[in-house]
C-alpha cells in the first residue's frame, strides 16, 4: 500500500484550469481517470487526510503511485476526453460510463429506405450519418424540432411508421407540418431522401443563412410588438447554436491524425503529442528535449518524427508503426517530402504532413500546445525548485566567472525600446537561484536632455548608474560608507530611484523606512554582449564600485561574455549554471517589455505638452495634476508653472509658449537646469521616472 505523500504534485505545479488527471499503479496502468474545472482544486482534495476519504478513493489513492493530468480549453473538452480515456482504458477504480451509453448524437438513418432523423447513443452504424456528439441531448431535440419547419424529415419510430402506413393516415407530425408524411405518399420516397440530404447538408455546416433568417423575422416580431412570438425565436436560435458548437476534442468527420505542438527556447524544449483515432483522443505522449545541438524547429520536429515513428516505442494507445493518414506539426521538417514518402512506406498508404491552419483541427493543436508549454512550465518549476539543482548552478557560474564566493544575490538588467522612444529598463533579482519579485524594478530612460538615451549602451549606462548610486547614497546615509557625496547629492541620489515600498531590505535607523538598495549584489548580469558589458563596466567605475562581478548573457549562443574580455566563457548547453543566467535574462527581458508595453499605450495619448523640450510624460503628469486641466494650465503663467516641484524656468516659458502657440524653446538650450531636482510621476510609478514592481 503506498502513501499519496511519496508521489503528491507540489501545490505550484498543477495548473488552475480544467482538465483530465489519470492515476497510475506502480505498473503504469491506468487505475482512474478523472475530469476536473480546476485540476489543482480537484488533486487537493486526494492528498488530504486519507481517513477522512471515501474507502473507495482511500483505497484507489494508496493503490496509485503516480498521477498525471492533460490541460484543456473547456469543461465540454474535459468531459468528452474522459469520456474516450475511460473507454480506452477501462480503469479499474471508474464507475461512470461503463454501461452501454455514451454521449448523444444526432443520426440520420441515411441507409433507410425513407432515412430518420433521431438521437443516438453508443456504438455507430453503417450507412448513418452522425453529427456531434453533443453535451446536451435535450438541445438537439430542440434543434431537431426547429428544423422540422425547414426540413420536414421523418422523425417517427419504425412502429409508428408502419402502423401509419397501414391506416394511410400520418401521425401528429404529419398534420402539423413537421413531418413531409412519406408514410402516406405526401412525398416520394426519393424526394424524402433528397430532403434528408438537405438536412445533412445544413447540419455539416451551411447554418448561416438559416440563423440570418431566424434573426431577422425575430426584429420584425420585435418591431411589431409581438414580443412573445419574438422570444421563441430567440429560443430557436439560442437552440440551434447550442447543437452546431464544436468541440475541439472529439472531431466531426473520424479524424486519423497524430498532432504535435513544441514550446520551448534555446535550450531546451518541451513535445506534446494527441494520437487522435477515428475522431477521438486515444493516447498523449509528451518529452522534454536537451537542445544538445543548435537546431530549428523545423529540424527539431523532422527528428522528432523518425523517434515517434522509427525505434522508439509508442504509448498511451498508440504502438509502434502505427503511422496515422495526417500528422499535423506546429512547422513543416525542411526535407518534408522524404518524410512523406518515408511515412507512407511505413503505413503503406498515403501519409500527408502539413500544419493546420484553420477549423477544429487548428482548434485542437492549439490545445495540445498549451500542453506542452505547461509540460515546460512544470519542468522548469521542478528543476528551479530542487535545492541540490541551483547550489549546482550557483557553483558552476562560480568556477567559470572566477568569483570568490556563490552569487547569492544576482541582479539582471535589460533595456526595452520602440525604434528609440518609450525607453524603458527593468531590474529582476535572483537570490539563491530563486525570483524575489519584490525587489523588482523598472526604470524609465531619461538621458541627457530628457530625451531618452541614444542608444542601448548609453540607456544601460544610465540605469547601472543611477541603481548604485542609490545604494552608496544608502551606505552614506547609514554612516557605513564615505564616498564624499552632500546632503544635497545623497537627497537627489535617494529620489533618483525611489521606486516605491518595498517589503524587505535593512531598515534606516532615522526614518524607520527600509533602505531599498542598501543590499549590493554578488553579480550585475546585463542582457547583451559586449558593448552593453563595457557600458555597465564603465558606470560602476565612474561610481568606484570594485567589488561587484558583472557579465553579459548574448542571445544568439548563449555566450557568457566578462569586461575588457576579447573571447566569452562558453558554458555547457546542459550546464545548470547557463539554464540560471538564461532563466535570469529571459525574466528581465519579460519584465522590460512588460513596462514598455504599458507606457507606449499611455504614450499614445496625444497630448497639447507632446513636444515641448524638457517635458516628459513625468512633467506633463505633475502639470496636470497640479493645475487640474489644461485650460488652467493655458491660463497659468511662468512664475506659477516654474513652482510646480521639478519645474525650471526655462521649462516652464517653454510650456507657456507651447500653449500659447509660440515657437518652442531654441534648439540646444538644456530643459532644465543641472542638478535640478528630478520630476515626480504620476501616481504609483515613482518619482524621478523609475515605476513602481
Amino acid at each position: 500500500m503506498a502513501d499519496p505523500a511519496t508521489y503528491r504534485p507540489a501545490p505550484g505545479e498543477i495548473p488552475d484550469q480544467p482538465g483530465v488527471y489519470r492515476f497510475r499503479d506502480e505498473h503504469g496502468r491506468v487505475i482512474y481517470v478523472g475530469k476536473a474545472k480546476s485540476l489543482r482544486q480537484r488533486l487537493s482534495s486526494y492528498f488530504q487526510d486519507v481517513g477522512g476519504l471515501h474507502p473507495r478513493t482511500h483505497q484507489m489513492v494508496t493503490t496509485a503511485a503516480s498521477v498525471q493530468w492533460t490541460v484543456v480549453g473547456t469543461e465540454v473538452e474535459a468531459l468528452s476526453l474522459e469520456y474516450s480515456w475511460i473507454k480506452e482504458f477501462d480503469p479499474r477504480f471508474n464507475v461512470k460510463y461503463r454501461d452501454d451509453k455514451s454521449y448523444p448524437y444526432l443520426a440520420v438513418t441515411l441507409a433507410d429506405k425513407v432515412p430518420r432523423v433521431q438521437v443516438m447513443r453508443g456504438a455507430k452504424r453503417p450507412g448513418t450519418r452522425y453529427f456531434g456528439p453533443y453535451a446536451h441531448a435535450w438541445a438537439i431535440r430542440e434543434t431537431v424540432d426547429l428544423l422540422l419547419r425547414v426540413f420536414p424529415v421523418r422523425t417517427c419510430s419504425a412502429g409508428v411508421f408502419k402502423r401509419a402506413r397501414q391506416q394511410g393516415r400520418p401521425c401528429l407530425l404529419g398534420y402539423i407540418d413537421k413531418c413531409s408524411a412519406p408514410c402516406t405518399g405526401k412525398i416520394s420516397e426519393e424526394d424524402h431522401h433528397v430532403l434528408a440530404e438537405e438536412f445533412c447538408d445544413f447540419m455539416a455546416g451551411d447554418t448561416a443563412r438559416f440563423t440570418k433568417r431566424l434573426t431577422a423575422r425575430m426584429k420584425e416580431a420585435a418591431a411589431d410588438l409581438d414580443f412573445e412570438r419574438a422570444a421563441r425565436l430567440r429560443d430557436d436560435i439560442a437552440a440551434l447554436q447550442r447543437a452546431t458548437e464544436k468541440n475541439a476534442v472529439v472531431l466531426s468527420d473520424g479524424t486519423d491524425a497524430d498532432i504535435f505542438a513544441l514550446a520551448g527556447d534555446e535550450l531546451e524544449a518541451a513535445v506534446q503529442v494527441f494520437h487522435v483515432r477515428d475522431g477521438r483522443i486515444r493516447g498523449q505522449r509528451g518529452w522534454v528535449v536537451e537542445k544538445v545541438e543548435d537546431v530549428t524547429d523545423a529540424e527539431l520536429v523532422q527528428h522528432l518524427l523518425q523517434q515517434v515513428y522509427g525505434d522508439a516505442p509508442a504509448g498511451d494507445g498508440a504502438t509502434a508503426g502505427s503511422v496515422p493518414r495526417e500528422v499535423l506539426v506546429p512547422v513543416l521538417p525542411p526535407d518534408v517530402d522524404q518524410v512523406q514518402t518515408w511515412l507512407t512506406g511505413l503505413r503503406g498508404s498515403r501519409v500527408q504532413v502539413r500544419v493546420p491552419q484553420r477549423g477544429e483541427k487548428h482548434e485542437l493543436a492549439a490545445t495540445v500546445l498549451k500542453n506542452a508549454e505547461h509540460a515546460l512550465v512544470l519542468h522548469r518549476t521542478r528543476r528551479a525548485g530542487d535545492l541540490t539543482t541551483r547550489s549546482l548552478a550557483l557553483q558552476e557560474i562560480q568556477e567559470a566567472l572566477g568569483l570568490e564566493t556563490a552569487p547569492l544575490r544576482i541582479e539582471c538588467y535589460d533595456v526595452s525600446h520602440n525604434q528609440g522612444t518609450f525607453q524603458v529598463a527593468s531590474m529582476v533579482v535572483f537570490e539563491d537561484g530563486l525570483a524575489r519579485k519584490s525587489e523588482y524594478r523598472r526604470f524609465s530612460i531619461r538621458g541627457p536632455e530628457g530625451t531618452g538615451a541614444r542608444d542601448d549602451t548609453a540607456a544601460m549606462h544610465e540605469v547601472i548608474t543611477r541603481r548604485f548610486r542609490r545604494y552608496l547614497a544608502e551606505r552614506e546615509q547609514a554612516g557605513d560608507l564615505e564616498i564624499g557625496l552632500g546632503e544635497d547629492q545623497v537627497a537627489a541620489a535617494l529620489a533618483d530611484t525611489d521606486a516605491g515600498p518595498v517589503r524587505s531590505g535593512p531598515v534606516d535607523e532615522t526614518t524607520g523606512k527600509p533602505q531599498r538598495f542598501a543590499y549590493p549584489p554578488n553579480l550585475v548580469v546585463v542582457d547583451g554582449g559586449p558593448p552593453q558589458v563595457a557600458a555597465a563596466a564603465a558606470a560602476l567605475a565612474e561610481l568606484g564600485i570594485d567589488d561587484v562581478a558583472l557579465c553579459g548573457l548574448a542571445k544568439r549562443l548563449e555566450e557568457v561574455w566578462l569586461p575588457g574580455e576579447d573571447y566569452p566563457v562558453i558554458l555547457q548547453r546542459s550546464s545548470e549554471g547557463l539554464y540560471l543566467l538564461q532563466r535570469v535574462r529571459d525574466e528581465a527581458h519579460r519584465f522590460a517589455i512588460t513596462a514598455h508595453r504599458k507606457q507606449r499605450s499611455k504614450g499614445m495619448t496625444v497630448s497639447v505638452l507632446d513636444g515641448v523640450p524638457g517635458l516628459g510624460p513625468a512633467r506633463s503628469a505633475a502639470l496636470l495634476k497640479h493645475f487640474g486641466s489644461v485650460k488652467r494650465l493655458r491660463a497659468a503663467t511662468v512664475e506659477e508653472i516654474a513652482s510646480v516641484p521639478g519645474m525650471g524656468e526655462r521649462t516652464a516659458a517653454a510650456v507657456v509658449a507651447a500653449l500659447a502657440g509660440e515657437s518652442a524653446a531654441p534648439a540646444g538650450e538644456s530643459a532644465a537646469p543641472a542638478g535640478a531636482a528630478p520630476a515626480p510621476v504620476t501616481p504609483g510609478a515613482g518619482p524621478a521616472g523609475m515605476l513602481g514592481s
